[in-house]
């Protein structure tokens, strides 16, 4: 075991200190290793030597052995009798960090080369009462429970805030920190991470590595219960430079009863380092095997997800979330839009823990550190995102889920279905998961799904125009005759010797009537057949129905057909196309025309009606007492290209079926139990529907009362 101890040291030799990655076999031994350098400089110090001195590995490496040694009259005996004979073993006294002294049974053994020249020296201890449990606990799991969590830290960037601080609490502002939050996040934001051994990066850095620990803001992977105390001892050891503090520290998910202690560095550390150890038993009673195992089964799940996923600290918000709850806030979007501050904040305090391979990818990121940070590159392209995740926690919620937009680091802008998962007690606090899907490819497939049925709709419409073109040119005829003959008996009446002034104005009135007429008629012709974009509104649909009756109500008259309709009064408003609608509406007129027209029906009617149904949706009915609808082809008429008639195309109910349910309404074709047919569409009446005012598109943008 000795020989496996020495290759272990010689091959750590360089190491920064004892717990970094890659741990060697002496740090799974139960004594105790230190290793000094011949100049007295301690170059090793394993977890045992932690568990029995008290010291962290990172607070002793680079120290003078010397200063570690408590004074005792038979130092100088020792050191003579190691050198001569090359090894010692007896009883020493070691100072511990809070000032005591800790009686080892230690065992000494100088190393030298060939030429004699001394390399280093190797001390394994034992504590000399038999009280420490280094020898027999099992030390991967026992020693691993109840080792330090150590940490490194640099109040140097701190100064400022604790000039501050100090300040305040000598003209009796400040008294206890913990009664004053903003300075307690002021000194921890400051106070920067030099560096943290193995348990600490377990405890405390919600699966974030050493890599992107060390830099960061100690407050930033602080447990939020123990702020204070951490802060208070900060300042304790940084401004009284007192040699050892020690605290209570609130128990917290990864700990039990945890003890909190901090010093300043002695030289040649940077006059700014504070040591931090925290000590206590793990909650977690796997073995230390295991619970690597398990993260190693976690971090390869994460990664070969097929979504892009982000695994989030978000405790900072949802510390302040809770205390707006304790302040009485109820309506939190509300409150957030009056105080954006806090959204900003929230932006700066969450930070990404974790990522995996889809996430770099969908970031156009060069590796998985670009993203590990605060989570304001998420919410950089969707103004509101960060609010409405914010509402969504505050309100309980299990998930958010919400299609928006991400920009990518190299400026493209990805679509994505965005989705958040919060965690709920007793789940680890610290693991908000966020996934993003990159939908670009489908929006890009329905946006061209949309043109398509645009321009299937828009070929239905001149269909139809083309069927009722007799129809429209009689419509036309009518005020163009009316201009003409009004016109000619202007002439007449201002040709005669004795004009009469009245006459002829009134004349004129009837040729400016008839000309708007037509340009009425024209405007209705040029809706119907122009290409443009869908654009629903707040309408009614009974103006909709009569304004569609104008294009067909000559066809309908020429071929003797009886029209009867009956207009629900007082309909409220539905959300839909004016055009589409009529559209709709034109078709199944057409239809009906067309059937009562074949059938030879001596007498032929066409009831229209619009009424509310029993589920509150507005209805349109158009019933006709033609040959009806084969039993055989109900269930396929309105299947594209699909047509009861010999010369029919089979689009005009394909159409209207799509056009309905893009409006969200129902369409349906029946037979009447005494001859003809029976078709009719619902729409849905949109909430909050403000009766005669102007009218709303589907973003909610006013517009001005339809005409």
């Amino acid at each position: 075991m000795t020989s496996l101890i020495h290759k272990a040291i010689a091959g750590g030799r360089e190491r920064p200190f004892a717990s970094a990655p890659g741990m060697e076999l002496s740090d799974w031994a139960s004594e105790s290793v230190i290793v000094r350098n011949a100049d007295g400089i301690i170059q090793y110090w394993n977890a045992a030597s932690e568990t029995l001195y008290g010291w962290p590995a990172m607070a002793m490496i680079g120290q003078n052995f010397a200063a570690f040694c408590a004074p005792g009259p038979d130092t100088a005996e020792q050191v003579r009798t190691l050198l001569q004979e090359g090894r010692w073993e007896g009883v020493a006294r070691r100072r511990s960090p809070d000032g005591t002294e800790v009686a080892a049974a230690v065992r000494q053994i100088v190393r030298r080369d060939a030429s004699g020249t001394l390399l280093d020296i190797i001390e394994f201890g034992r504590d000399a009462g038999g009280l420490a449990q280094a020898a027999t606990m099992r030390v991967d799991a026992e020693l691993q429970s109840y080792l330090a969590a150590s940490w490194e830290l640099d109040t140097s960037p701190a100064r400022s805030v604790l000039h501050a601080i100090g300040e305040l609490r000598s003209r009796g502002i400040i008294d206890h920190l913990d009664e004053h939050p903003k300075w307690v996040e002021k000194l921890l934001t400051a106070t920067r991470i030099t560096a943290v051994n193995d348990r600490a990066v377990r405890m405390f850095g919600a699966h974030a590595g050493h890599e992107q620990m060390v830099g960061q803001p100690v407050g930033a992977f602080w447990p939020a219960e123990s702020r204070s105390v951490l802060a208070s001892l900060l300042e304790k050891v940084a401004t009284d430079r007192s040699p050892f503090e020690v605290r209570k520290m609130v128990s917290s998910g990864t700990i039990r009863s945890p003890i909190i202690s901090a010093w300043h560095a002695a030289e040649p550390k940077h006059p700014g380092t504070v040591f931090v150890t925290v000590k206590g038993a793990a909650s977690d009673d796997r073995t230390s095997w295991e619970l690597q195992a398990s993260e190693d089964r976690y971090r390869k799940l994460i990664q070969y997800l097929p979504t892009a996923l982000w695994q989030v600290d978000s405790r900072r918000a949802a510390d302040a979330l809770e205390q707006l709850k304790a302040n009485g806030v109820r309506d939190i979007a509300t409150y957030l839009d009056q105080n954006p501050d806090l959204v900003e904040h929230a932006k700066d305090v969450v930070r990404v823990t974790e990522v995996n391979r889809d996430a770099v990818s969908l970031f156009r990121a060069d590796n998985a550190a670009d993203l590990i940070k605060s989570v304001r590159y998420i919410f950089a392209a969707a103004p509101g995102l960060a609010e409405r995740v914010m509402v969504g926690h505050f309100e309980g919620r299990r998930n958010f889920i919400e299609e928006t937009r991400i920009r990518a680091f190299d400026g493209t802008v990805v679509d994505v279905l965005f989705t958040v998962t919060y965690p709920v007690p007793p789940e680890q606090l610290d693991m908000t998961f966020i996934t993003m899907q990159d939908i670009s490819e489908r929006l890009n497939a329905e946006q061209q799904l949309r043109k398509l049925q645009a321009d299937f709709t828009h070929a239905g419409r001149i269909a139809t125009l083309g069927e009722l073109v007799t129809s429209i040119a009689h419509e036309i005829n009518q005020p163009l005759t009316a201009i003409i003959t009004n016109g000619e008996t202007s002439l007449r009446w201002l040709a005669r010797a004795d004009q009469n002034i009245e006459k002829v104005t009134q004349l004129t009135s009837r040729i400016v009537s008839s000309a708007r007429r037509a340009g009425e008629i024209i405007h209705r012709i040029r809706g119907m057949a122009a290409k443009n974009k869908p654009e629903k509104r707040l309408i009614d649909l009974n103006e909709t129905v009569e304004e569609a009756l104008l294009f067909i109500r000559h066809d309908i008259d020429a071929k003797s057909i009886v029209l009867s309709t009956t207009l629900g009064a007082g309909l409220p408003r539905v959300l839909g196309d004016r055009i589409q609608l009529q559209q709709v509406i034109v078709n199944l007129l057409v239809n009906s025309v067309q059937a009562i027209t074949q059938s030879g029906q001596p007498i032929r009617r066409i009831d229209v009606q619009t009424s509310l149904d029993e589920e509150g949706s507005v209805v349109f009915s158009i019933f006709d007492n033609g040959p009806g609808i084969p039993a055989a082809d109900l269930a396929h008429v309105f299947d594209s290209f699909f047509s009861t008639k010999d010369a029919g195309i089979g689009i005009g109910l394909a159409i209207c079926h799509s056009i309905i349910t893009a409006h969200s309404g129902i369409i349906s074709g029946s037979n009447r139990p005494n001859g003809g047919a029976h078709f009719r569409f619902a729409l849905p009446v949109p909430l909050l529907t403000p009766p005669n005012s102007g009218v709303v598109d589907f973003l909610g943008q006013a517009h001005q009362p339809i005409q």
